[in-house]
């Protein structure tokens, strides 16, 4: 596994990661004991980043994610954990706290269900709209002088965001959605990124699935985050899919997966992008691995924007209530 360096100020990981995310219900129901084989084997394979969120599940995803790291060395192993997203016990989304003391209570919680003494990169999971970012940065950083925490990082913030909170404290990563379907980073907050030296890890690569190769329509049940992501829906999903057949043909004349595809495609972008797999099962872990063996000349990278040209996905990429929470939209 290649390993690179999360920004100028951050530490080094792999340069694929993990995101644990569906282990703990997004998508559907999950398998406990599937999703711990899928870290270790994740381990074993080199992959040192693993992603996660506090709110994942409601505090289950650490708590798995503390399970499977029982009789690892912690010290090779980096945690990136999101804060400040705030849920009721029917699992609703009740909007973002990232005040200085909420701050220093979800790290608290974080330690003691992640079994650890420190996090290896914290990050507000959204701008929350009552706090200056600059507080929420100065109480990370008050972490780190502390021991709690080793690097701050951010999540999908735009522009103006990402320079104020770097004004405060060094960022390691800003943390976004980027795919061949998702390439809205590419026009301003890329750039201001690689101004300050600062990494992406990149999660939906795959876009929850659709441009995996496996998805089908309908697919999506009760419960599944996918079931009301505009790019599934009806109207929407016929057309994405019909990118997914451009991609697999191009996929099939290399000898790879459309997974593969998709994942070299967002690594090709810059030694500075960590992609993060989602995987939960073993199978698709290994297939997302692959994606390390697969080397896209200038002929490719031409198909593959023939095939899935900039902005060619139908619907948006959350539902409209959830984007007006991201800075990052509105910056754009």
């Amino acid at each position: 596994m290649h390993m690179v360096s999360l920004g100028n100020s951050g530490p080094k990981v792999s340069a694929i990661g993990l995101g644990c995310m569906g282990m703990s219900g997004m998508y559907g129901p999950s398998d406990r004991a599937e999703s711990i084989a899928t870290i270790h084997a994740a381990l074993d394979a080199g992959i040192t980043l693993l992603d996660t969120g506090d709110f994942y599940g409601m505090g289950h995803n650490e708590i798995l994610i503390g399970e499977a790291l029982k009789g690892r060395n912690r010290d090779q192993v980096q945690l990136s954990v999101k804060f400040g997203a705030l849920r009721d016990p029917a699992g609703a989304w009740l909007g973002y706290d990232a005040r200085p003391n909420a701050v220093r209570n979800f790290l608290a919680y974080t330690l003691q269900r992640l079994g650890v003494e420190y996090i290896d990169v914290y990050r507000p999971s959204r701008l929350d709209p009552n706090v200056p970012i600059e507080e929420t940065i100065g109480a990370i950083a008050d972490m780190v002088k502390a021991g709690y925490v080793r690097h701050i990082g951010l999540s999908e913030v735009g522009p103006d965001t990402i320079r104020r909170a770097a004004a405060v404290h060094p960022i390691s990563d800003l943390q976004i959605e980027y795919s061949l379907v998702s390439r809205g980073i590419e026009d301003e907050i890329l750039p201001v990124c690689r101004e300050l030296g600062i990494a992406v890890t990149a999660y939906g690569v795959l876009s929850r699935g659709l441009i995996s190769g496996h998805w089908q329509k309908d697919a999506a049940k009760g419960g599944d985050f996918r079931a009301m992501s505009p790019r599934f829906q009806e109207g929407n999903i016929e057309r994405n899919l019909a990118l997914v057949e451009a991609l697999r043909r191009i996929a099939e004349a290399k000898g790879v997966t459309v997974a593969q595809i998709a994942i070299a495609w967002v690594a090709a972008q810059g030694h500075d992008i960590v992609p993060l797999v989602g995987a939960r099962r073993r199978d698709r872990l290994a297939e997302a691995l692959g994606a390390q063996a697969v080397r896209l000349d200038a002929d490719d990278m031409s198909a593959i924007e023939s095939a899935v040209p900039k902005g060619a996905a139908a619907g948006a990429r959350y539902p409209e209530a959830q984007l007006v929470h991201m800075d990052s939209e509105r910056q754009r």
